[in-house]
């Protein structure tokens, strides 16, 4: 949910299990949040006996932030039971891959399973899998959700297959301490006059470095590759690697050179401090205040506070990011084929994503909600990060994601993500010479799609 090295989340190892009882009765018990009517009605025809449904997810730390939304259920409805299992840290190496296996086996995977993000596209091109969500009624959900997130649930039938846990906004995190130290506006709002652009973003950089020669501005190449890269992609019709046919584009497509070029730009003016995102190198990084700025959409903002300890409380906060909206990850929840009890499994689903659902895992994760209703409760529209100098961050993250175009995501988009990223990293690192660097980013992205 939150998202982890899919670009997104960096996850614990550790799996998370915990069996629970809840209920067929109607989603969201008190009658509140979005989506009861159509729980309701799904209600009506649940079975009488229980049954056991699971819902298999990723992440680390809180994960989807579910515990606390089960309880509540639990507490009301005793005739459907949830077995919540958190089944790995990396939704990229370790979940999609073992998700997929029982997917095609037929076998194995969960009444519904978490997807990250990075992995839609690739869900959304195989209908077979899933279960259409509108035989339940949830097709009533669609002015719930911002438009592209909704839409990202749409299978390439244009059918309903997943509906939206979080959203990822996106802001920048920045060491106040350190821009003070550079004689630079620490206050969020005078920090955001300063980068109103990304062109603006490395003339700040430029300044901070000239006055601190030893930090580095930004951590590595990665995080502003991929948050430039989905900002520009609204600009290019909506595709980052793949168009909608499934072909690659990823030469050709200007959103995606823009990234790499600007990328390319901040490392060759000296500004990155070459780290490679998820290593223990770039936590340390976050620790020491090895660099001043880091594009985070609202799950990294755990990364940071747990890498950085609870010593530099206070001294990170949070801006607007350059360029204004933007969002990196965030998940969905899908009921699988396999299901034998797929109504009470939309039931389960439809709770859980429920504004009543996402306010719990919003208090115990962190996860912006992506129902509007649910951006705009003051659980979330006044909520402030303590660690991040008391930031408003759900203001923050919710404004972020409002104009947002629904992204598409082809169904080897992590693939090829992870192919040209070892490619940037390289590049910034001094292993592949930037003058080289785009021809074997392209080459490496068109052998990672097959």
């Amino acid at each position: 949910m939150l998202n982890s090295k899919n670009g997104g989340r960096p996850l614990a190892a550790a799996a998370v299990a915990s069996v629970l009882t809840v209920t067929a009765a109607a989603c969201g018990s008190g009658g509140t949040g979005d989506g009861t009517a159509a729980t309701a009605s799904a209600s009506a025809s649940a079975a009488a006996e229980k049954v056991t449904i699971t819902v298999q997810t990723f992440g680390s730390g809180e994960n989807f932030g579910y515990d606390s939304a089960v309880e509540a259920w639990n507490k009301s409805h005793p005739n459907i039971q949830i077995k919540y299992d958190n089944l790995a840290g990396n939704f990229e190496s370790e979940y999609l891959p073992q998700v997929n296996q029982w997917l095609e086996a037929g076998s194995g995977a969960g009444d519904i399973i978490g997807i990250d993000e990075s992995g839609m596209g690739q869900m959304a091109a195989r209908p077979q899998h899933f279960v259409d969500l509108a035989q339940y009624g949830l097709d009533s959900r669609k002015a719930d959700f911002p438009e592209w997130k909704w839409n990202t649930g749409l299978n390439k039938d244009g059918k309903l297959f997943a509906l939206g846990t979080d959203v990822g906004g996106m802001a920048m995190c920045y060491r106040s301490d350190l821009f003070k130290k550079a004689g630079l506006p620490t206050d969020r709002e005078e920090v955001a006059k300063l980068w109103p652009d990304w062109d603006s973003y490395l003339k700040v950089g430029q300044q901070l470095k000239s006055k601190l020669p030893k930090t580095s501005f930004v951590d590595g190449p990665v995080t502003i590759f991929n948050t430039l890269m989905v900002q520009e992609a609204g600009k290019a019709g909506n595709l980052t690697f793949f168009d909608k046919e499934q072909n690659l584009v990823i030469e050709s497509n200007p959103a995606v050179k823009t990234a790499f070029d600007f990328t390319k730009k901040l490392s060759e003016a000296g500004l990155s401090a070459k780290l490679a995102a998820w290593t223990d190198e770039w936590a340390a990084g976050q620790k020491n205040g090895a660099f001043a700025t880091m594009a985070c959409p609202s799950w990294m903002l755990g990364v940071i506070s747990g890498n950085a300890g609870e010593e530099n409380a206070g001294k990170w906060d949070v801006a607007a990011v350059p360029g204004g909206a933007g969002n990196w990850g965030g998940s969905w929840l899908a009921v699988t084929s396999q299901s034998k009890h797929p109504k009470e499994a939309a039931e389960v689903l439809n709770y859980l994503t429920s504004k009543e659902g996402q306010l719990h895992a919003f208090k115990e994760a962190g996860g912006v909600p992506s129902t509007l209703t649910g951006q705009q409760d003051p659980v979330v529209a006044d909520a402030v990060n303590e660690y991040f100098s008391k930031a408003p961050s759900g203001k923050i993250f919710a404004e972020s994601t409002q104009s947002v175009s629904p992204i598409f995501f082809g169904e080897k988009h992590t693939q090829v993500r992870a192919a040209v990223e070892q490619v940037l990293l390289g590049a910034d690192q001094g292993s592949v010479k930037w003058g080289e660097a785009w021809a074997k980013f392209v080459a490496e992205g068109q052998m990672a799609a097959g």
